[in-house]
């Protein structure tokens, strides 16, 4: 038994290594050759996985700590600015996914209970698929990133209430009653999570720093056993992580202790992605491929259709509304749960779970490919999208003249360079496409525009190329090589200062004329050096500099 698991293991990971090689070689997301391995080592093919509950285990480790490092990442000090937008999206979004998809339902021929479930389940975009994309392409900090992020958060949490519900109806129970009880014991979970997060985990995890083994076997043992105590009150292993990595974001430790799993994580979500392969089967295909392939349509172009509709209205720039838009183009591993569940008690048709697969393997290629070139597709069809772009924000009536100082991305970074450009210059003007941040500065009297740093019009209507600093804090190298190819059209004398990720962008980004191009974390090396020349071993000096910078930070 034991060499026969063994051998399964190693013929689907060799399989999975060679496809992700050609993937690599071929420039291809390589969640694709994951997929595709699942479909080789599936029934369908070569028959090869047969222990489908220890590759099921693997999978679920997996998404335990997919979820931990997203927890571990998501300081809601830092991502406040998303909240709102992110809750309202969310929510909206998945009410009109699932009104039009049950219109669709019925149309194809789906029973009311089943084209309602299914509708409902296709509103879910899985977390899984889009936090490791966005992962792969340094965009999780990015101000859609944050967006798409909490949305997929507000998500799953509307579908642990609707599992809940859908509990209670088997049971025959109470739905109000069940969701009271969700509630009341969700309010006790986060309340008690906050106080141990506050007061006691930080010096445990303070201790278990002393040892690297220690550090690793507390933060597995902390994640694993909130996932099982949180699982045992009815909220699943899902959010029972998500909530082990929030209770230890802030601690200062997360870059350490990610570091240190990611790798592991990386490993079990491979057997997450195979398995989504071996569900389908040629018979299934067969049956289901016509409402399959038009709900595949539907989730792949009407999600992002209707999150980008519902984001203009909330007044963000086309361009933000697009990338978060092209993250929500897939259906969820909560979608099979939901499913799942109604089947057992005998709501929906047997179909419902084949078609979600299918669904799920075209859904979830064809977005990771979107998600992949989505700035890429924003740019070659932007013209596609400038119906959306509105009016101009109120502020724009109020520029009569041109500026000294331009700023361009205000949050994190920019706040700080802000503050020593407004003591080089008073006529300093701050651009940006995050309508929360113009309100905000509106309200502090500091001179701002809705815009984007790569747009044409805005920088016309500013007179950009009339400044005589510009500085963008935005890391996106397509903005920065727009903004500096206007510029340069426009024979601008401006000293230029731009922000990017890595040297071969910043090289391109001298060619075309910057005066200075920031890569954080060259400029993070230097400055620490400097720090290191001036404090020394002086512990009072880096005390009173950590001090500085935790305040800055809002830590």
């Amino acid at each position: 038994m034991v060499n026969e698991l063994f051998l399964e293991l190693a013929g689907v990971i060799l399989i999975a290594g060679v496809l992700a090689l050609v993937a690599q070689r071929l420039r291809q997301p390589l969640i694709i050759a994951y997929i595709v391995t699942g479909v080789i080592v599936g029934p369908g093919v070569l028959a090869l996985a047969h222990s489908t509950d220890i590759f099921t285990a693997m999978s679920q480790i997996g998404i335990a700590f997919l979820l931990f490092i997203v927890g571990l990442n998501l300081d809601w000090r830092r991502i406040k600015d998303v909240g709102r937008v992110a809750f309202l999206a969310g929510t909206a979004q998945v009410v009109c996914t699932s009104l039009i998809g049950f219109t669709i339902g019925r149309a194809v021929g789906f029973p009311v209970m089943t084209a309602l479930f299914v509708a409902i389940a296709f509103s879910f975009s899985s977390t899984i698929i889009i936090v490791k994309l966005l992962s792969d392409k340094e965009d999780l900090d990015r101000l859609y990133g944050r967006i798409a992020v909490g949305m997929l958060i507000v998500q799953d949490l509307i579908a642990m209430f609707l599992l809940l519900v859908l509990a209670a109806m088997g049971d025959g129970g109470s739905v109000s009653l069940a969701l009271g009880e969700s509630a009341l014991k969700g309010i006790a979970v986060l309340l008690v999570l906050a106080l141990v997060g506050r007061f006691i985990l930080p010096r445990i995890f303070r201790y278990a720093a002393q040892s690297q083994e220690l550090l690793f076997l507390a933060t597995i043992a902390w994640c694993f056993g909130l996932a099982v105590l949180l699982q045992s009150l009815g909220f699943g292993i899902e959010i029972g992580a998500l909530l082990a990595g929030i209770s230890l974001a802030g601690g200062g430790l997360q870059h350490e202790i990610e570091g240190k799993i990611h790798w592991l994580r990386d490993f079990f979500l491979v057997t997450y992605f195979v398995l989504l392969g071996t569900q389908l089967t040629v018979v299934s295909f067969q049956t289901l491929w016509v409402p399959a392939l038009i709900l595949s349509a539907y989730v792949l172009v009407g999600n992002p259709l209707i999150t980008m509709l519902i984001m203009r209205f909330m007044g963000y720039h086309p361009r933000t509304a697009f990338l978060t838009g092209t993250t929500v183009g897939q259906i969820s591993e909560f979608s099979f749960i939901l499913l799942g569940g109604a089947l057992t008690a005998g709501l929906i048709i047997p179909d419902a779970l084949p078609l979600a697969t299918i669904v799920a393997l075209v859904t979830i290629t064809g977005s990771s490919y979107i998600v992949a070139f989505n700035e890429r597709i924003y740019d070659r069809c932007s013209l596609l999208f400038e119906w959306m772009a509105g009016k101009k924000h109120p502020s724009d009536s109020r520029r009569a003249k041109p500026s000294t100082a331009i700023l361009f991305g205000y949050n994190r970074m920019g706040k700080h360079v802000y503050e020593q450009m407004n003591l080089v210059s008073e006529d300093c003007l701050i651009v940006d496409f995050n309508p929360s941040v113009i309100v905000q500065l509106a309200d502090d009297g500091i001179a701002s525009m809705y815009g984007d740093a790569g747009s044409d019009d805005v920088l016309r209507f500013i007179h950009a190329e009339k400044a005589k600093l510009i500085v963008s804090t935005i890391p996106d190298a397509t903005v920065n090589v727009d903004l500096l190819d206007y510029l340069k059209q426009h024979r601008s004398r401006a000293i230029i200062v731009v922000t990017v990720r890595r040297a071969e962008e910043a090289e391109k980004c001298y060619a075309m004329g910057a005066s200075y191009v920031i890569i954080p974390s060259v400029l993070g090396g230097e400055a620490f050096g400097q720090y290191l020349k001036t404090q020394k071993l002086k512990r009072g000096g880096w005390d009173a500099l950590a001090k500085r910078h935790r305040k800055n930070a809002g830590i």
